[in-house]
């Protein structure tokens, strides 16, 4: 049986491939012909995230990633979803109900941050969010009524970093749950489970697709947990199409490969920006002098690829101008939304988080109109240096 990662991304779950195919198959179809066994046709029907029945209930190639995140979170169970948001949502329906309450925090994915501010609370659950740099806010903000604590670290987009195994005791000690979004960091940096954490989700469109050429999500828990989040999927339709569940199967099998790069590369490039005149601040966990490097080197075993800059101006008006004359003047870096993919992307995040984000809001997540959130992706760290260097010597 295979126990280092990479042997497990390209082995684990083969029992879903039924065929001589080395690689398994994409199962392009809908439905799959009954069991003439009536006892056999209904567990097809009933049992959670059955391969052999229905797509929306299951399908042999979802089985094999969801197998393979599971190994790979240290969970019993996982399953699949169309994006990274149906398994966000679905995970935490799963856990919470009309009158129930969440601790979370105020830096959030965009998509995570409307689900709770807008369609929550219309269906009578309160969220309250805290910063996430501090336990103490966390435990302060957990009322009668909590049922789950929610986190994403790193965040996004500012690099901050929430203390798994503090949050994780919490939570146990007050007999609720808790949730990680674990898209920034991926499996090989990070494995919130060691630490105490119940639920992991993924966008898994990022790092564990790693190609941008899909959208998927995955969540990892308990059996019992996953089978009720699999009756709530089954009833939302949420299902991941059959040629994506194959795409993310294929992505998954050089994602340490890609990754590992992927941090190197991101090292270098932070190093080389938190050194430039023209940028005034870097956030990126790897470095030491972001202010929670030493709680990210004990629970992660990479910093990603993920990282913000600050563009510097006399005011935020010429920081916003610059920072678009930076983006502007790149040819290497893609501007465009999302990350985790091979190629390196730049996005300017007070733009993209604008249309749902308060003034208040955008400040309380450290969204500033100069910052600018870069994916590295595997190019040679060197060109992207140089990429980097070009653009900035524009600046005034």
């Amino acid at each position: 049986m295979a126990t280092n990662t990479e042997t497990i991304l390209v082995h684990e779950g083969q029992q879903f491939n039924q065929t001589s195919a080395v690689t398994t198959p994409i199962y392009q179809t809908s439905t799959y012909i009954a069991d003439p066994d009536p006892t056999e046709y209904i567990k097809a029907a009933t049992e959670p995230k059955h391969p052999y029945f229905y797509h929306r209930h299951g399908n042999p190639t979802n089985s094999q990633v969801a197998s393979i995140l599971a190994k790979l979170e240290k969970t019993e169970d996982a399953l699949v979803f169309a994006t990274g948001m149906a398994a966000i949502s679905t995970a935490i329906l799963a856990i919470v109900k009309s009158g129930d309450h969440i601790v979370a925090q105020h830096a959030h994915y965009s998509g995570t941050a409307i689900f709770f501010k807008e369609f929550l609370t219309d269906y009578g659950i309160t969220v309250t969010a805290v910063d996430q740099t501090d336990v103490s806010a966390f435990e302060k903000a957990i009322q009668t009524n909590t049922k789950l604590i929610y986190i994403e670290t790193p965040s996004n987009p500012n690099l901050n970093i929430s203390d798994l195994k503090a949050l994780g005791e919490l939570a146990k000690q007050h007999g609720i749950q808790s949730m990680v979004d674990n898209t920034f960091a991926s499996p090989i940096n990070q494995t919130p489970t060691d630490f105490g954490i119940d639920v992991v989700v993924h966008s898994a469109t990022k790092y564990l697709g790693g190609h941008s050429d899909l959208t998927a999500g995955i969540v990892c828990g308990t059996q019992n947990y996953i089978a009720s989040v699999w009756k709530r999927s089954v009833a939302l339709g949420a299902s991941l199409a059959p040629l994506d569940s194959w795409l993310l199967l294929r992505g998954l099998k050089t994602l340490s490969l890609r990754v590992k790069q992927i941090n190197i590369n991101a090292l270098k490039l932070a190093e080389f920006l938190d050194q430039h005149p023209k940028i005034k601040k870097v956030s990126y966990p790897g470095l030491p002098n972001h202010p929670q490097h030493e709680l990210a080197a004990q629970q992660m075993n990479g910093f990603s690829g993920m990282l913000c800059i600050d563009v510097n101006g006399k005011d935020e008006e010429e920081a916003f101008l610059n920072a678009q004359k930076l983006i502007n003047g790149l040819h290497i870096f893609i501007n465009a939304a999302s990350l985790g993919g091979v190629e390196s992307l730049i996005v300017h995040p007070a733009s993209m988080w604008g249309g749902h984000h308060t003034k208040e809001q955008k400040e309380a997540s450290g969204i500033t109109l100069g910052m600018l959130r870069i994916s590295v992706g595997i190019e040679h760290a060197d060109d992207l240096i140089a990429d980097l260097k070009q653009a900035l010597d524009q600046l005034n």
